[in-house]
């Protein structure tokens, strides 16, 4: 093994749009030989590697990683520790591997699982984090609304399993975000639906996309076939006469 071991990058690609990605992300992506990122289904292009495409240039490699789409716990920890595997063989050579994700890193990343792992293995391994434009962010962009104001309460809620944690979450906060609301879509409606939430409820499909979809007026959409990506943001803030925030 060399004396010099490469570093790991985690470089946040924003949402879609790959004028999102920061002048720091863009620099590494540049200037770094290995480019790692999930890899897409059945041999599609993914997400971030999309993004990424148009600056990448002939003599960097790519590597795509393998994470399954599984709850199983098994499964996931072993493909942890393949990935980990693959990435180490460059970095102890004292080459640096930037991997690339869409969204940022830090929020509800592939690439969390990948550093924990890869330090768990090599404790010797050298990381750095790149921030980005989440979801959430990019979301309320497109909306044209800010997504908080003055002293209001943010939720943000990964995946709905319960009815009962949405019902919580809009009993406390003034903003309620719900990431991947497509397999619960049915149910949050009825819930929109009870609470009289309709005209203060928001989903973006593939935010900042070329296949960006945004729906208002929910009530008109008791049942929709969403994509993955999408995202719903209710905003129970309350607005004067004349439509100002108060």
């Amino acid at each position: 093994m060399k004396d010099k071991i490469g570093t790991l990058y985690g470089v946040s690609v924003g949402t879609g749009d790959p004028e999102l990605i920061t002048i720091k992300a863009l620099k590494i992506i540049q200037q770094t030989k290995i480019i790692a990122f999930p890899a897409g289904i059945n041999n599609r292009l993914g997400i971030a590697e999309t993004i990424i495409q148009g600056y990448l240039q002939p003599h960097q490699k790519k590597l795509p990683l393998s994470f399954p789409y599984t709850i199983s716990q098994n499964i996931l920890t072993q493909a942890w520790h393949d990935v980990s595997t693959q990435v180490w063989q460059y970095l102890k050579n004292g080459e640096d591997v930037a991997f690339v994700c869409e969204g940022d890193i830090s929020f509800y990343s592939t690439f969390t699982y990948l550093a924990l792992t890869i330090q768990k293995l090599y404790s010797e391994v050298k990381i750095q984090r790149i921030a980005g434009v989440s979801s959430p962010m990019a979301s309320a962009s497109v909306l044209g609304l800010p997504l908080t104001i003055q002293e209001e309460k943010l939720i943000i809620l990964p995946a709905l399993y319960s009815v009962k944690h949405l019902e919580e979450a809009l009993d406390w906060a003034e903003v309620v975000v719900l990431m991947k609301v497509a397999s619960v879509y049915n149910q949050v409606w009825k819930t929109l639906a009870q609470r009289d939430l309709f005209d203060r409820s928001y989903l973006v499909e593939k935010a900042t996309t070329d296949q960006e979809k945004v729906y208002t007026c929910l009530n008109n959409y008791p049942e929709l076939k969403l994509s993955y990506f999408s995202i719903l943001i209710i905003y129970q803030r309350k607005v004067n006469n004349e439509g100002f925030i108060i």
